[in-house]
């Protein structure tokens, strides 16, 4: 203990930061030294989801009394992960205040759901010069955006389960902060999301959640490299989305009426990697050249061999097909049917070279499916396919291939 005690001052704090916030703070009881030590601490932690109620109220008063006394000039993460019941919206507000005022980088606020709405944001959080992430996390967290925002260093922002002031608290937010890269949105029932908008230049990564029917859709995002969707909305809205020409990885799950698909497949066809659930797929004018890994959802087992065939045809140069169902998906899924095209798929031909039937039922479809892929693609190395029954094993392993260099295998 002694050798540590002669460390400087800023060598131990840097030691403390490692540990978990509680138990650097309980080093205080050390010695005079100690004593004070975990104020300069750069990163606050606090959890309460297993305290007793008598925990909470030691934590509340301790951090009343201790966290306006922090020293660190800048707090590099503040994070509370707390149950909604355990502190009033006043006491959280002021934490963050204080928080806010130490040059704050990042903050995280994780609550359990509750039926109130928690206004504990302060105003002065959205125009913190020096924040670079936002996540809030919880049931019921009341975004009330200020007219005045200036968020110059937010890079991160994440907002799931929270209900937003009005319907433009959304879009004023996201409009000011011109270097934001990585926006997620998970929404909810009533959280008053009306609009879905989000036009920002610099913007790499977006992640869209929406349960609900909203009645503007828009996205300008010309450096997106990931996209992630989950939408469902049957009825005639504004819809708009603009092509983006970096976009690597693509997760898109939607679902609505015919009208809206080329709005949403044609923006996204540069794309390398992509994983796809959709009911219907037009195809017309569509190439997907960067393409080269596919995962394609065969839930719908009326309609996956037409959505199949057209996205064999649109992309050339394609060199893994994983044909799957979401596991979130209660449908029985599979290909029902396989009508093959009149002529063969440019991929099949010269690119395909890794091909996976995920969870395969040994429909009629599927089986026809496989043995057209073996019998015509030229430069296949490996096709797998998961739970075949012991017929199917047998019919797939005598079928012809056209690649000699292909593995069969099954799992």
């Amino acid at each position: 203990m002694d050798k540590i005690s002669r460390l400087p001052d800023e060598l131990l704090v840097k030691i403390l930061s490692f540990l978990p916030t509680k138990v650097a703070v309980s080093t205080s009881i050390l010695s005079k030294q100690w004593d004070f030590l975990w104020m300069w601490l750069p990163k606050l932690d606090y959890s309460t989801r297993k305290y007793s109620e008598s925990e909470c109220v030691r934590l509340r008063c301790f951090l009343n009394r201790n966290l306006p006394l922090h020293r660190a000039p800048v707090i590099e993460s503040f994070r509370l992960d707390f149950l909604a019941s355990q502190f009033k919206p006043m006491t959280i507000r002021s934490w963050l205040l204080t928080a806010v005022s130490r040059n704050l980088l990042e903050v995280e606020i994780s609550h359990a759901y509750t039926k109130k709405v928690l206004n504990i944001l302060p105003s002065s959080l959205y125009t913190c010069k020096s924040l670079a992430s936002l996540k809030l996390n919880g049931m019921r967290t009341l975004v009330d955006v200020p007219r005045m925002v200036s968020l110059p260093c937010l890079k991160n922002l994440w907002l799931e389960g929270v209900k937003y002031k009005n319907e433009d608290s959304l879009q004023r937010l996201i409009s000011n902060c011109p270097v934001l890269e990585d926006l997620f949105l998970n929404g909810c029932k009533g959280d008053n999301m009306v609009k879905f908008i989000v036009i920002v230049p610099s913007l790499q990564r977006l992640t869209v959640i929406i349960p609900e029917d909203i009645d503007e859709f828009v996205i300008d995002t010309p450096s997106l490299k990931y996209f992630k969707i989950d939408y469902c909305n049957y009825k005639r809205h504004h819809c708009l989305i603009e092509y983006m020409p970096k976009l690597e990885e693509a997760y898109v799950e939607v679902s609505f009426d015919d009208i809206y698909i080329e709005r949403f497949i044609k923006p996204i066809t540069s794309v390398k990697r992509l994983t796809l659930c959709i009911e219907l797929y037009g195809g017309d004018g569509f190439v997907f050249n960067q393409l080269e890994h596919l995962q394609l959802c065969t839930c719908d087992e009326y309609k996956s061999d037409e959505i199949v065939v057209r996205l064999l045809k649109d992309s050339p140069n394609l060199r893994v097909l994983d044909l799957f169902k979401m596991k979130c998906h209660d449908t029985i899924g599979g290909l029902y049917r396989w009508n093959q095209p009149s002529t063969v798929p440019e991929c099949i031909l010269s690119s395909l070279q890794t091909f996976k039937c995920s969870g395969y039922l040994g429909t009629r479809g599927e089986r026809d499916l496989v043995i057209y892929i073996l019998k015509n693609a030229n430069q296949l190395k490996t096709a797998t396919i998961l739970f075949p029954t012991v017929d199917m094993k047998k019919e797939l392993t005598l079928s012809s291939r056209a690649s000699n260099a292909c593995q069969l295998v099954f799992d």
